[in-house]
């Protein structure tokens, strides 16, 4: 998690509100409060990650804590997670095979429309235009 997300613009509009809701003298101040808090919030959220990973007796990262993965990496097992996704994997692969066969006979299709463009004549010319009565008044 990190400031991507944040443009140029987002940047000097929250350095602006900081400025006004702080003003210069504190601002500096109101910074390393913050930054200060931050990084005790990181090291509270890394030492309880150790302590509940040495509880559980495993390597435990922060994104693990996520209940959908906590429960396919600790609690199922492999043979587990492969019967669950078996179905999707199965519907996944006919959609693929179809779009293939798909694919292959427009390729065919564009293939055969380009040698037969190539061996027909061209059109005939036009019919020369008869001059008419109306063409000399």
């Amino acid at each position: 998690m990190g400031l991507e997300n944040l443009g140029g613009w987002h940047l000097v509009v929250i350095i602006l509100v900081g400025l006004f809701v702080f003003g210069p003298d504190r601002l500096p101040k109101a910074i390393s409060d913050g930054m200060r808090m931050l990084r005790t919030v990181r090291q509270m959220a890394r030492n309880a990650t150790g302590d509940l990973g040495r509880e559980l007796g495993t390597d435990l990262q922060l994104e693990d804590l996520h209940p959908k993965t906590f429960l396919r990496k600790h609690l199922l097992s492999e043979a587990d997670e492969a019967a669950l996704r078996k179905p999707l994997q199965d519907l996944y692969d006919d959609v693929r095979e179809t779009a293939q066969g798909a694919h292959r006979d427009a390729q065919a299709a564009v293939t055969t429309a380009g040698t037969v463009a190539r061996e027909a004549p061209g059109p005939a010319a036009p019919p020369a235009a008869r001059p008419s009565w109306d063409d000399v008044t």
